[in-house]
């Protein structure tokens, strides 16, 4: 897999069925290990170690219902009272972060309703704080820290 844009963390690995596989800490489970999943376990990682997120405020790649259409968001963290504090769109390195990325998970926010935005494909992260009463989002030079 490619060196990303984060830090370097330790994770756990396995073979199964000619399949690599990465503990999912949120999950706790083993996944395969595909490009997005790489991105998805850094940016766990980074919120957890980085941005001292609460991993039991975290929820990975979980369904929502947009339009009557079932979605799958990547990440969410919660606040304690139950509300979501940020949702994260994560593409494979190879997939370049453009105005369809954003609008995609600006969709998913009509659903979460999330105080920020995380985009991220590994390589370029990109941070925005919701302002919902002028309908926009302000571009951030990094996430606030808990």
């Amino acid at each position: 897999m490619p060196q990303l844009n984060f830090p370097a963390y330790s994770f756990r690995f396995k073979n199964r069925e000619n399949k690599r596989l990465i503990f999912d800490p949120i999950r706790k489970k083993f996944v395969v290990l595909t490009p997005e999943e790489w991105v998805r376990q850094h940016t766990v990682q980074f919120l957890i170690s980085e941005k001292e997120y609460s991993a039991n405020l975290i929820n990975v790649e979980k369904q929502l219902v947009l339009n009557n259409t079932k979605k799958r968001y990547d990440i969410v963290v919660f606040e304690p009272d139950g509300s979501i504090f940020l949702i994260v769109e994560c593409k494979a390195p190879y997939i370049s972060i453009t105005q369809d990325t954003f609008d995609q998970i600006a969709r998913y926010n009509l659903v979460t309703q999330a105080n920020y935005l995380m985009v991220t494909n590994g390589l370029d992260h990109y941070y925005c704080r919701m302002d919902y009463e002028n309908e926009r989002y302000v571009f951030l030079e990094d996430l606030p820290s808990n």
